[in-house]
């Protein structure tokens, strides 16, 4: 890299361009320090965090913009957006893994310091419960408004943009039940089984999330298709 950097011109207290604009000066400085460490493993969980909070965040602006394309009868649009945030969710739930490195030992102690910070206190995963609820009701309100259901919808042409999108918000859902699975996963591997997390709930309990979906509508569907499929096979076998 040439040391021929030119002067920065935009506002900010960073010595260039590059750390004005985002900010690294402030954003690497919102770690725990070395000092403060009860052990060096406390920087890895409290990155893996922070920058899940930052992909949630872009997450939350996606939906609300999907929310509104829906809400405008443009599903193509809603449809890209809905990929973005699946995959920003698909980001955080891969670097969850690094997770896995850390000792059982290790972790109890850095638990010691967690207070009772929980997960359940994410502001990103709560923001993303709220956008996801906006989104089922406009979805709902859209299909109502053609005069047509989610069975309707797919049992019409893949290529329909509302199929895409009822598709985008379904691979959306899953996204999220493999965040919550790996996390399940991953926190048991760590502090076992039958034990209280820092909130004094049962890590157990991070299970009976993993079935829970955000837009049953679409789930419901399916297995409306699967019964019939299901009925008109024994139909045929009993009149041949």
């Amino acid at each position: 890299m040439s040391t021929n950097m030119l002067p920065a011109v935009l506002p900010g207290t960073g010595a260039t361009d590059y750390a004005r604009y985002l900010r690294t000066d402030e954003l690497l400085a919102l770690q725990r320090t070395p000092d403060q460490w009860v052990h060096p493993d406390e920087l890895v969980f409290q990155i893996v965090h922070q920058s899940s909070e930052l992909w949630l965040k872009l997450a939350r602006v996606h939906l609300a913009r999907a929310r509104d394309h829906i809400t405008t009868d443009q599903p193509s649009a809603a449809e890209l957006l809905l990929q973005r945030a699946t995959l920003s969710l698909h980001l955080i739930t891969e670097q969850l893994r690094i997770l896995r490195q850390l000792h059982p030992g290790q972790f109890a102690l850095i638990r010691t310091v967690l207070g009772n910070g929980s997960g359940f206190e994410s502001p990103g995963w709560q923001d993303l419960r709220t956008a996801t609820t906006e989104l089922d009701i406009a979805f709902s309100r859209l299909l109502a408004s053609l005069d047509t259901t989610a069975l309707s919808v797919y049992q019409g042409p893949p290529a329909n943009p509302l199929h895409r999108l009822a598709e985008a918000l379904v691979g959306l859902d899953e996204q999220i039940a493999l965040w919550r699975t790996e996390h399940y996963s991953i926190a048991t591997r760590l502090i076992g089984h039958g034990v209280l997390g820092t909130r004094n709930t049962p890590v157990d309990s991070l299970a009976k999330l993993i079935s829970h979906r955000r837009f049953p509508t679409l789930w419901e569907a399916r297995t409306a298709l699967t019964e019939t499929s299901t009925r008109g096979r024994a139909t045929r076998r009993t009149n041949p």
